[in-house]
């Protein structure tokens, strides 16, 4: 079995995807006609986004994230921690924890999104 993708359910998808793009630098890989639905090029796994009417019509009541009380978060790995926030932010991102170390060797921040989805940036764990 192959872990394919995570969908966000989201309010405005075209807002979403391009969002990422400024804050993220990540290529929109696809948008459906309908505006419902779109892919981002992450890599192996995807990262994809439906709108939360597009849901609601195929009968699922999808909840609204908040970056404070999060039950999941975004991952994504630099080698600059502190460039990749600043140009987050520069995108829009809402500060949730500023640049630190770690005990256990990483670098991390947090942000979220316009949606309130929880993104962490952060350096490689480091290897002994």
């Amino acid at each position: 079995m192959k872990f394919k993708y995570t969908i966000l359910y989201v309010e405005n998808v075209a807002d979403s995807l391009a969002f990422f793009g400024r804050a993220f630098g990540l290529e929109t890989r696809m948008l459906h006609e309908s505006g419902d639905y779109g892919e981002l090029d992450t890599g192996e796994t995807v990262i994809s986004f439906s709108s939360r009417k597009l849901m609601t019509d195929l009968g699922k009541s999808p909840g609204t994230p908040d970056a404070h009380v999060p039950v999941f978060e975004i991952a994504f790995e630099t080698d600059d921690v502190a460039g990749a926030l600043a140009r987050a932010l520069d995108a829009g991102a809402t500060l949730i924890q500023d640049t630190r170390d770690e005990p256990w060797g990483q670098t991390t921040a947090y942000v979220s999104d316009g949606n309130g989805f929880l993104i962490e940036l952060c350096t490689p764990v480091a290897t002994q």
